[in-house]
């Protein structure tokens, strides 16, 4: 479909992708967007379209009305060479989703991650606990207006 700011997901059921070269964690919430929970860790296949394959039947399959992807900013909020790939990456998923796609800053979620692996007896893959959190933190700020980048031009969508 295409990429959109993150105040312009629809509400509803939505999937938070943890984007690795290797892995990626995949997190899902309810269809009121009160609770975020891990779901699976897709291993990335020897191509772009098997991997966007697998992730619009997995959107398919969970009745998904959006995708989120985490965006690795550095630091100082700035897009640095993980970020970009991230983008690019993410932007062709968009072209393959028949949903919406934005992107939310995942700085500062490893903490909150390893303590979700921790409390699950590790039984919570990381990088499905990784998009838990992303999405987890989107759903709280969506809960505060305030919170969620305006529509239109900003840092975090897929421009």
């Amino acid at each position: 479909m295409t990429l959109v700011a993150p105040a312009d997901l629809p509400s509803g059921r939505l999937l938070a992708l943890d984007l690795g070269q290797a892995r990626t964690g995949v997190a899902a919430c309810d269809e009121l967007g009160m609770l975020a929970a891990p779901l699976t860790v897709l291993r990335r296949h020897l191509t772009r379209a098997a991997d966007f394959a697998e992730i619009a039947e997995l959107a398919r399959r969970e009745r998904a009305a959006g995708v989120l992807v985490g965006l690795p900013l550095d630091s100082e909020g700035q897009v640095g060479p993980q970020a970009r790939w991230v983008r690019r990456y993410a932007g062709r998923l968009a072209g393959a989703l028949p949903i919406p796609l934005a992107f939310w800053d995942e700085s500062f979620t490893s903490e909150d991650a390893a303590r979700l692996v921790r409390e699950s007896g590790g039984r919570t893959p990381l990088d499905a606990a990784a998009a838990a959190v992303i999405l987890g933190d989107y759903l709280e700020a969506r809960r505060q207006p305030a919170l969620v980048p305006p529509r239109g031009p900003g840092k975090m969508e897929g421009s």
